[in-house]
């Protein structure tokens, strides 16, 4: 299963990490978001939502023979709700895009050496983790936090409601902002300012390989699956690394979904200092995954396709044209910023409008914002490690081929498309057939190459120019805030 923020995801797989065909299911699925900053989803529909889906691929695949002997996972990062002693929920789940707890990150960096807090736990103080949520409901909410037992990611939920047990991977904990990846373990100095005891958060698992399985009731409901043996769920964000083959220092992954990434997955120990601009998780205990995300990427080009009314030629016009057209300067935090800069105060803004201005500008100057942020992303990651490969994927990126272009065009760098149609959850699939054994190590899987984006060098030169004076605008907004 691939639990995203606009879809549920499932399928078979075989022991080769490739799907039986006619197995899979896609159930959509949107995050509610309101005009203070919150974006969430009800914790009961969600899981109704994962049950569905469990139920469709058990129906599609009904008449095929033999077992089904394991189950694996990815869920998006960074998700929060609280539950009673009881197990039912105090709180949606918020995702990371919900920004009602942004006062509350100048708290953290007034009490804390942010930096030191950032080597230690991988995380900027920023509200799309739960120091800044948790502090925010326990200070505007204190009646919620009261009654909440327990403070979960979805998968977390997910596995309550299924095996009664709430034990998380280090993967999943490693995302929250409150975990410490070098010892692997809950950060105790946060954990105390933000009087939290451990007991209030899921046990870490103490394997990679630990399993668990379903209680009576869904062994009931779902008798394929009843003696099957549940792997913890791991982060999409790492999932999609290893589906995509990236998994060495020299490979990067580069997404576009409803957000963006670029990520760098390896075996070994975080960096000693992480670049200020970056995080870094872990996808287990002897692998890391350091890399930037993007608040803005495929949902900042549905809002433009929504609310432009762009011609069906635009991408069409936007390729004939050059680069940076009318000086347009656009700044792609409609959703908030993480990387590089990670200012709670950024907003989305359009500079250089002029009269003669029309939406395929803009449709080209937010397209360009975003590949100079993954440019910063890029510079910053290339200081810890020497990135010679670059995988490209996405619902955003396949379509739009121009976006791609330009995307390799600033990088200066060619872009392999990832041919693997569901990167993520195939990524769990390879994760927990390296753990039971059935194949010896994630990096010897060959990759599943799809198209090259040769990168246009002769534009790249200009490019940087542009993106100079992009990040001297984004310099001079940001003082004033």
């Amino acid at each position: 299963m691939d639990i995203g923020t606009s879809s549920i995801r499932a399928a078979l797989y075989d022991t080769n990490a490739d799907v039986i065909p006619r197995s899979a299911v896609k159930i959509e699925r949107s995050l509610v978001s309101t005009a203070d900053g919150g974006s969430g989803i009800d914790a009961k529909v969600a899981f109704e939502q994962i049950v569905t889906a469990i139920d469709a691929v058990l129906k599609k695949t009904a008449k095929l023979t033999g077992k089904i002997e394991y189950v694996a996972s990815c869920s998006f990062w960074h998700s929060l709700l609280g539950v009673d002693a009881k197990g039912k929920p105090t709180t949606q789940v918020f995702s990371w895009a919900d920004t009602r707890s942004r006062k509350y990150t100048d708290v953290l960096r007034k009490r804390f050496d942010e930096t030191e807090t950032h080597n230690r736990t991988g995380a900027r103080f920023h509200s799309s983790y739960w120091p800044a949520k948790l502090l925010w409901l326990r200070k505007e909410f204190p009646h919620v936090f009261a009654k909440t037992a327990q403070c979960l990611s979805l998968g977390d939920y997910v596995a309550l409601r299924l095996f009664g047990d709430t034990t998380t991977s280090v993967s999943m904990a490693s995302g929250t902002g409150i975990f410490d990846i070098r010892k692997c373990i809950w950060d105790a100095k946060l954990l105390e300012f933000l009087k939290i005891e451990p007991s209030n958060l899921p046990s870490i698992s103490e394997n990679d390989s630990a399993i668990f399985s379903l209680n009576k009731t869904f062994a009931k409901r779902w008798p394929k699956l009843s003696q099957a043996k549940w792997f913890p769920t791991i982060a999409d964000g790492a999932a999609d690394n290893i589906g995509a083959g990236c998994v060495t220092r020299s490979q990067a992954a580069l997404m576009i979904g409803t957000s963006g990434a670029m990520r760098v997955a390896y075996a070994g120990d975080p960096p000693k200092k992480i670049p200020a601009g970056l995080w870094c998780y872990r996808i287990d205990r002897k692998s890391v995954i350091i890399g930037g995300a993007l608040s803005d990427g495929g949902g900042l080009y549905r809002w433009l396709l929504e609310n432009l009314k762009l011609p069906k030629d635009a991408e069409a016009q936007i390729a004939k044209r050059l680069l940076g057209t009318n000086g347009l300067i656009f700044m792609p935090f409609l959703a908030g910023e993480r990387s590089t800069g990670y200012n709670e105060s950024a907003r989305g803004a359009v500079l250089g409008l002029t009269s003669a201005t029309n939406s395929i500008d803009i449709l080209q100057a937010a397209f360009e914002s975003v590949a100079f942020r993954f440019a910063e992303i890029f510079e910053q990651l290339n200081k810890v490690v020497k990135i010679k490969e670059i995988v490209a994927s996405g619902g955003a990126l396949q379509e739009s081929p121009v976006w791609t272009q330009i995307i390799a065009d600033v990088l200066g760098r060619d872009l392999i498309m990832n041919a693997v149609p569901e990167s993520s959850s195939r990524g769990a699939v390879l994760l927990a057939l390296e753990s039971i054994g059935k194949i010896e190590n994630i990096d010897t899987i060959p990759n599943h190459d799809g198209m090259l984006i040769k990168a246009n060098r002769n534009k790249t030169a200009l490019y940087r120019m542009a993106r100079k004076r992009h990040k001297q605008t984004y310099q001079n907004l940001m003082a004033k805030y």
